[in-house]
């Protein structure tokens, strides 16, 4: 059988990285991958997933098949994404807002990072237009210069400084502005104790050796104040004040036991629509939590 004709378990049927990869049609695209990609022990082509460097090339690759994004890269020491997954969040916001495509839809990326990946692929995917917010002036210019290089993106993506790393909607939300659909991918983690040991226990799980974080990600990528909860509390809250301005407001939840006392706040404030959309990559588990102000 044919390794690219399997497909990923519990991706979206959208999604265009849910069959297993062709490495010499990435090789073909990304000649640069070719010195990462070996026989793993069932004799298909693979890399080691615990490599950085590996897994960056492979993102690379992935970015230039599917959408043809010529310039991607992550300075060192940022978070490296898994591009499937990624995928999967775009393609089940499309299907929130019923399929719209083209840049009258606009999304509010909170915390998009140095890779920019929500953007990258959502205008890409679907044509919509973003802004991309970030808390680390470093990130931000690097994001920006890389929407820049990539001329079939830029001018649907704007990269916005955030000044304050205690808002995600003030100071980034003009006034008469609106957005079809806001997304957070938040930090996971209450200190970075917490998310050195989650990232050797993912080590663990992919059978490597290395230590440190070997995905990358700076402070306020992988740990904040109150960690997820926290951080996904405060966004609750502080969505009160634009909900004329957004349709949607959603974020990833990595934890389910979370979701009780995220669903508790959602009622405090009045939320009229309340969607949890689960979301599947293999055996790692994670969701979406939707919630709008209006009835509609």
């Amino acid at each position: 059988m044919r390794s690219d004709s399997v497909l990923k378990a519990g991706l979206h049927p959208r999604n265009r990285f849910n069959t297993r990869y062709d490495f010499p049609q990435l090789i073909a695209y990304s000649p640069a991958l070719a010195a990462f990609v070996k026989l793993n022990a069932y004799g298909d082509d693979s890399i080691d997933y615990a490599e950085p460097l590996a897994v960056k090339a492979l993102n690379q690759a992935l970015l230039k098949q599917a959408y043809g994004l010529q310039h991607w890269d992550t300075p060192p020491g940022y978070l490296c994404p898994p591009i499937p997954g990624r995928s999967d969040y775009i393609h089940h916001l499309a299907d929130l807002i019923a399929l719209r495509h083209g840049p009258s839809v606009r999304v509010l990326d909170i915390g998009t990072g140095a890779n920019c990946i929500y953007p990258l692929i959502g205008a890409s995917e679907y044509g919509w237009s973003f802004v991309g917010a970030e808390v680390d002036p470093a990130a931000c210019r690097w994001a920006q210069k890389m929407v820049a290089a990539n001329s079939s993106v830029a001018g649907l993506i704007e990269c916005r400084l955030q000044k304050s790393a205690a808002q995600c909607f003030q100071g980034i939300i003009q006034p008469g502005e609106d957005f079809d659909l806001t997304l957070c991918n938040p930090p996971f983690h209450s200190s970075a104790a917490e998310a050195a040991e989650g990232t050797q226990r993912k080590l663990r799980n992919l059978g490597g050796k290395k230590t440190g974080l070997n995905f990358g990600g700076k402070a306020n990528e992988l740990w904040c104040e109150g960690g997820e909860l926290g951080f996904i509390r405060r966004m609750i809250e502080e969505s009160t004040s634009f909900a004329g301005q957004c349709g949607w407001f959603t974020t990833l939840v990595s934890k389910k036991e979370h979701l009780p006392r995220l669903e508790q706040a959602l009622r405090r404030v009045k939320a009229a629509q309340v969607k949890v959309i689960e979301m599947a990559q293999g055996q790692k588990k994670s969701r979406i939590l939707a919630w709008s102000f209006s009835k509609l």
